[in-house]
């Protein structure tokens, strides 16, 4: 699994995974033109679409309605260091049977995003300099 991100202006990247592209900005108050959700933003849209698949996953595969199916995804922000330290995921599916509602929870907490969460990745940093063109 890999994702190229390359600056596009100002404080906006565009980020490209699988020959799909998504826009990545600041809001005004943070110095960008708001022509895209922000980092945090999209690890929220991260956490809540993988958790919604997997919810869907279980309805479906149980012959159970998916109509009105969402997920709400908030997060709360912590210092030192910055980051978001909390989450909460609201999944609001059509009315269910107590197995299947105990199943649907089970299923999202399987997600992969979530477990990455819960277990601390390693997390590489390297730094490549390019190459000057030259004349």
């Amino acid at each position: 699994m890999e994702a190229i991100i390359k600056h596009a202006g100002n404080v906006r990247f565009e980020a490209v995974a699988r020959g799909h592209k998504v826009l990545c900005d600041q809001p005004l108050e943070n110095g960008g033109e708001d022509a895209g959700m922000s980092p945090p933003e999209f690890l929220l849209v991260s956490l809540g679409t993988c958790a919604g698949y997997y919810a869907l996953q279980y309805l479906v595969t149980r012959g159970l309605p998916s109509e009105g199916l969402e997920v709400r995804v908030a997060a709360g922000k912590a210092p030192q260091p910055a980051r978001l330290g909390s989450f909460r995921i609201e999944v609001k599916t059509p009315p269910l049977e107590g197995r299947h509602r105990e199943g649907v929870l089970r299923a999202v907490k399987s997600c992969l995003v979530h477990n990455t969460l819960l277990h601390e990745p390693e997390v590489d940093i390297v730094l490549q300099e390019a190459e000057l063109a030259t004349a």
